[in-house]
């Protein structure tokens, strides 16, 4: 089981099916149109050079809009309904954008024909795109049906749902992917009616166990599920695996569940991110795009700021760089003009505050339109950050945030970003306390991420910057 390997078949099957449909429109193009602009032989319109340009960019511009739709996202368990509308959509979505840059440029005789030509492409690509497509993930669906591929999984809890959630997906004639290795009792669940034999470690063996038995999903099974028992489980963060919870009543009533299929216990995952693929690929495209845009087109002003930070104290470095916690809890340099005299720190890290005598002249002028900032748009080039997301902080002021809320974790679902719902509706903290408060505001984006809503936070931003309301 490979998804590099099963994606790889998608793609190449997408660019086969691509190059054939562009081949045969071209064939009804010559039949219906090419004949009037002076071609009389189909093979000297299939070699034309336009024709030949298109054969080989046609098929590039289909895989571009089939990876923003997020199709090769999700390489197994794929919904074959999903599967039927989105490659629908995409195909539909290509047909129109080549009518403008392709079809319109046909002179037929008749106007009717535009339409014809467009049906005709749209019908031969989306046929032979979804054909091979249902083919290829036909072939996958039975082999984890049969067994024969599955992922590796454990489940933590030893108490009656956990054998009932292990009884289910083990007694399913088809099955859905999951290849139990076994349970992992929870120290502070002593409930237990799993068989010894089926235990095969201890909670404080888990990291160990994942690795060694190469463990791709856990599944939480628990007697009853509320916030306090869940927070014992936000750890799980770390291994950047899919973490379900089998669902309760609370859960059910309060709307949680996301159902994907008919047949299995209802789960839900604790560390999912609530934005579709699509919109995760064409944010990801945004922020590079617009990162090294903005690098370029601030230049002039990057160099300006240095020059006169350096000016300001030519014995201390200009650029700024700090240990943050990224996406998955992965450590990282996240880069600032520097804006605090040196070794403003020797006591140990603290949050500026408030008319800070650790900020420099220069550095008060730059947070307040927070142009210290703008070298994080490096951050985002480089894959660290993103441009909207909750802010990054240090692990040691993490320590002390879990402490208090540990739903905290809940962050490393996504990338952090320049710039956050909590920074617009909250700003700067001066404390732990108010890092907490908003945090608030920062599960509140989680749960409502969308394109949409990014977009609404540059622009609060913006105007934050542009008021010089950075403090």
């Amino acid at each position: 089981m490979n998804p590099k390997k099963q994606t790889l078949k998608y793609v190449l099957a997408d660019y086969i099916m691509a190059n054939i449909a562009w081949f045969l429109f071209n064939i009804v193009r010559f039949e219906k149109s090419a004949i009037y602009e002076g071609f009389w032989q189909l093979n000297s319109f299939l070699f034309s050079r336009d024709v030949l340009i298109g054969q080989l960019v046609v098929p590039f511009i289909c895989l571009v809009i089939y990876y923003f739709s997020g199709y090769y996202n999700q390489p197994y368990r794929k919904s074959r309904l999903s599967e039927l509308s989105i490659t629908f959509l995409t195909s539909l979505i290509t047909t129109i954008l080549l009518f403008f840059i392709v079809i319109v440029d046909d002179l037929p005789p008749f106007y009717e024909l535009y339409y014809k030509l467009t049906g005709a492409l749209f019908v031969i690509l989306f046929t032979l795109t979804y054909i091979v497509r249902l083919i290829i993930t036909q072939i996958t669906t039975n082999k984890i049906h049969k067994r024969k591929i599955g992922f590796n999984t454990i489940i933590l809890g030893t108490g009656t749902k956990a054998l009932e959630v292990y009884n289910n997906l083990n007694k399913m004639p088809l099955s859905l992917g999951y290849n139990i290795l076994g349970f992992i009792p929870i120290e502070s669940y002593k409930n237990t009616v799993v068989s010894k034999n089926l235990i095969i470690g201890r909670w404080d063996e888990l990291d160990y166990l994942i690795k060694a038995l190469e463990v791709k999903e856990i599944i939480i099974a628990l007697e009853s599920n509320n916030d306090e028992q869940l927070k014992h489980f936000y750890s799980l963060y770390k291994y950047n695996l899919p973490v379900k919870v089998v669902t309760d009543q609370h859960d059910i009533l309060s709307g949680n569940i996301k159902m994907t299929t008919i047949y299995a216990n209802p789960m839900y995952e604790l560390f999912v991110a609530r934005r579709g693929n699509m919109d995760a690929n064409i944010k990801q495209f945004f922020d590079v795009f617009f990162s090294f845009f903005v690098l370029l087109l601030l230049s002039p002003l990057l160099l300006f700021l240095a020059l006169r930070i350096k000016w300001n104290d030519r014995n201390a470095p200009v650029v700024f760089k700090q240990k943050r916690v990224g996406k998955s809890g992965k450590e990282f340099y996240m880069y600032k003009f520097r804006t605090m005299k040196i070794n403003a720190e020797l006591e140990g890290p603290s949050l500026s505050v408030e008319d800070d005598p650790r900020i420099t002249s220069v550095g008060k002028w730059m947070r307040k339109y927070r142009l210290d900032e703008l070298l994080q748009f490096w951050n985002v080039l480089k894959g660290d950050m993103s441009i909207v997301g909750p802010r990054p902080e240090r692990q040691y002021f993490i320590d002390h945030i879990v402490k208090k809320a540990p739903y905290y974790y809940l962050l490393y679902r996504v990338k952090p970003g320049i710039t956050s719902w909590g920074m617009v509706k909250y700003g700067y903290a001066q404390s732990v306390d108010e890092m907490i408060e908003r945090l608030n505001y920062d599960i509140i984006y989680l749960e409502n991420m969308s394109l949409m809503v990014d977009l609404k936070i540059l622009i609060y931003t913006i105007k934050t910057v542009a008021t010089g309301k950075g403090i």
